[in-house]
């Protein structure tokens, strides 16, 4: 019975012993995943601040009026600019700064003399669009960008369903020429 019990204790230690290393495996993939996400999100604010400060140097493009996100290198430019040579130009700013592997330009060419007439309406809708969107327990927590009538919902929701009735929802307010859902799905 003894030496029933010391080889069973035996097996039991070597299979733990043998398992260290996966363990310890492990914990480094995660340690690197961790550290690879955190320069990601580093270098992404870099990017962003980086293109900013460029936006801002040039002459050809109002910085204050552009809005500018970046995920894994990819530059979201938006706003409204006042010609389609400052649309352009804020493209080859951007795509400029070092660390850019694309741009995507949403920016939107307004002239200024209706400038206050398209931003008095895009806050109009998107009051319109967050009120109803309250109403919703679901959809409390999701963000409304508008820009001349094109709708960006971002956040998280609890399933795609809900992420399809935001959707709805907001393509039905007065004013919404497009609806561009974002939106996550928590996990």
């Amino acid at each position: 019975m003894r030496y029933g019990t010391t080889t069973t204790t035996a097996a039991i230690l070597m299979a733990l012993v043998a398992a260290a290393p996966l363990t310890a495996g492990a914990a480094d993939e995660k340690a690197q995943t961790t550290t690879q996400e955190a320069k990601t999100m580093v270098t992404d604010s870099w990017v962003t601040s980086k293109t900013k400060i460029s936006l801002f140097a040039d002459e050809r493009v109002k910085g204050t009026q552009v809005t500018v996100d970046t995920t894994k290198g990819v530059v979201h430019l938006r706003g409204k600019v006042d010609s389609a040579e400052a649309k352009s130009a804020a493209s080859d700013i951007a795509q400029g700064v070092e660390g850019v592997k694309s741009v995507k330009n949403d920016l939107q060419v307004v002239t200024p003399a209706a400038r206050q007439a398209v931003d008095a309406n895009d806050k109009d809708i998107a009051k319109a669009i967050e009120t109803r969107l309250s109403k919703d327990s679901q959809l409390k927590k999701v963000d409304v960008r508008t820009d001349a009538g094109v709708v960006t919902l971002t956040g998280q929701v609890p399933t795609i369903g809900a992420s399809a009735k935001a959707s709805e929802m907001a393509r039905g307010v007065a004013g919404v020429k497009s609806v561009k859902n974002q939106l996550t799905f928590m996990k």
